[in-house]
Formats: structure tokens, C-alpha cells, sequence
């Protein structure tokens, strides 16, 4: 088939690798405009841009995806289907009309579980044991589409967010190319959605990664890893900002208060409602990452001193 692969960050490459080494052949990519990145904000292409620019596959980065220059450059193409993995923007019905098997979206979740732009952060913040990824045929409600096929994925006591959307991207890959070849060979038929299950993950803003000390040990836990590395988990320390990696929970080290900083031999503890938790790396602001026991070591800690 004649593909147009829609993807912008990094976790859409490996489907992109999938669909170009395929016998299918991608014609063109879409994705989202360059956008400022690192300290001195410079326009960069996105992740997808940058790889169907070096396999020789034209790159379409339209502002909105009904803008008529595009929409007319999409039927000049007239892909018979439009592969999608984190796009990043909505589909207006002029452009999901134009190829003939529609455009299908790689999703990671179980659907109807966890709808919408973050279903893996909410996955792990939720304490979920399972989760997957699906393909779908895109309509114009939110993730709502009949499914195609899916895949399932344990999710691990320590994972993060970007641990699992790593194993999801790759396994991920095949059940999108499976998708394909099973609609070019007219043996693959979506079926609806189930009407109960449905749940809805929307993203997660740094606001969201702010660690309230006053929740459960396994809360906290579940907060850091589900916002690392995007939003990014935080604190505050002295009235600054501390940015947190994944914390381990310490349930035989006894009570602190919530928020409360307690050295225990090479470990930094933290209090919580329930048990502490043990930091990992932190980052304080203006510096590098660093393990949270260099860290201590360097603040010179009061009695006083307790993270909110």
C-alpha cells in the first residue's frame, strides 16, 4: 500500500523504521512543525521529521491539518492508508475522508482504558497491573474508533513512563505493521469498541508532578515514576525547586513525618502519610542530576528542614 505515516516525537520512530523497511511504501510523512529546544531555543525538526528526511521521504508540517495547502498535497498523493503514532494533533473529517482506508492509529493502551493523550502516564499513576497498546480506525471522536488488533504489556513494580512507552513503541511497531498487511490483504475488520471500561487520560502538566509528602508512600511512588521523564517530578527544598527521579519505598525503615529528610546509612528517606520512601537521583535547580546522598551531603541539613 501506498502509506502517509503521521508521528512527531521520538517514541513514533520505531513504527516509521517498521512501515520503511516493509513492503509497503511510505510516500510521505506528516508532522508537527519545528519547534525551540535546548538552552538556546533553536528551531529543530521533530524526531519523525528528521528520519524521513534522511531516507528520502517528503516531510508535510502543517501548522493545522486543514490547512487547505495541505489537505490538496494529501489528495495529490492519494495514500490508500495514513499510519499514526503520536501525532500530536487533531484530524479534521476533510483529511481522514481522503485515504481509502482511512487513517489508523497506534494507541497506547487497552481501549476503551485510558482515551486521550497520556494513556501510559495514568496507566502507572493509576497502579495498573497490565497495559497495551491497539490499533484503531481514527474517527472524529477521541480514541473512540473500532479496533483493529492488540497487544498486551505487563507493567513492571519499577517502571517509569518512558520505560514502558519504550517497549510499547517497539512492540508497538510490529502490531502497526501487522495492521497493515492484515487491511491490504482484506482479512483484518475493526471491531467497536466496548461501551463499558472507558476511561480518560489526559495529560499530565508540571503542576501535576508536584509531590504532596502528605499522600501514601505507594502514591508518591506511582507520581514520580508516572512523570518521569515527561512532565518531570518535583519539590521544594528551602523554598527552590528539586527535581525528583524515582523513589524507592523504604516500609521497613520505620515512621517520619510528612516531607521530613532522615540520612540512614548510604540512604536519604523521606516521610509520607504511610511509610518513608528512599530518594533516588535528584536535581536541584541550576544543577546537574546527582545521587540524592551527594546531595545531602551538600545542603547541610537542619532539623528544620523538610521537603513540601
Amino acid at each position: 500500500m501506498r502509506l502517509v505515516f503521521a508521528g512527531t516525537p521520538e517514541t513514533a520512530l520505531p513504527a516509521l523504521t517498521a512501515l520503511l523497511g516493509s513492503s509497503h511504501e511510505v510516500v510521505a510523512v506528516v508532522t508537527r512543525p519545528d519547534g525551540r529546544s535546548g538552552r538556546g531555543r533553536h528551531l529543530s525538526a521533530a524526531p519523525v521529521a528528521s528520519l524521513a528526511a534522511e531516507a528520502g521521504v517528503e516531510v508535510l508540517k502543517p501548522a493545522k491539518a486543514r490547512d487547505p495547502e495541505f489537505l490538496d498535497r494529501l489528495r495529490e498523493i492519494a495514500p490508500d492508508c495514513c499510519p499514526v503514532v503520536a501525532y500530536g494533533a487533531l484530524l479534521p473529517s476533510e483529511a481522514l475522508e481522503i485515504p481509502r482506508h482511512g487513517w489508523v492509529n497506534l494507541h497506547f493502551s487497552l481501549l476503551p482504558a485510558w482515551r486521550g493523550a497520556a494513556p501510559v502516564q495514568r496507566a502507572i499513576l493509576h497502579g495498573d497491573d497490565m497495559t497495551g497498546a491497539a490499533t484503531f480506525q481514527i474517527e472524529e471522536g477521541l480514541d473512540t474508533g473500532p479496533v483493529y488488533g492488540v497487544l498486551t504489556e505487563p507493567i513492571q513494580p519499577a517502571d517509569t513512563s518512558g520505560d514502558l512507552l519504550g517497549r510499547l513503541a517497539v512492540a508497538g511497531a510490529s502490531l502497526l505493521l501487522d495492521t497493515m498487511n492484515g487491511i491490504e490483504a482484506g482479512v483484518l475488520e475493526p471491531r467497536p469498541q466496548p461501551t463499558e471500561g472507558v476511561s480518560h487520560a489526559a495529560k499530565l502538566t508540571p503542576d501535576d508532578g508536584h509531590v504532596d509528602w502528605g499522600s501514601p508512600a505507594l502514591h508518591v511512588d506511582r507520581l514520580v515514576r508516572a512523570c518521569t521523564p515527561a512532565p518531570g517530578a518535583w519539590t521544594n527544598f528551602r523554598d527552590t525547586r528539586v527535581k525528583l527521579g524515582p523513589v524507592r519505598p523504604a516500609p521497613d525503615a520505620g515512621k517520619l513525618p510528612p516531607g521530613e529528610i532522615q540520612t540512614a546509612k548510604s540512604e536519604v528517606l523521606v516521610g509520607t502519610a504511610t511509610h518513608p520512601v528512599a530518594l533516588g537521583e535528584v536535581q536541584p535547580q541550576g544543577k546537574r542530576r546527582m545521587a540524592a546522598a551527594d546531595w545531602v551531603r551538600g545542603v547541610d541539613l537542619t532539623g528544620k528542614d523538610a521537603l513540601h
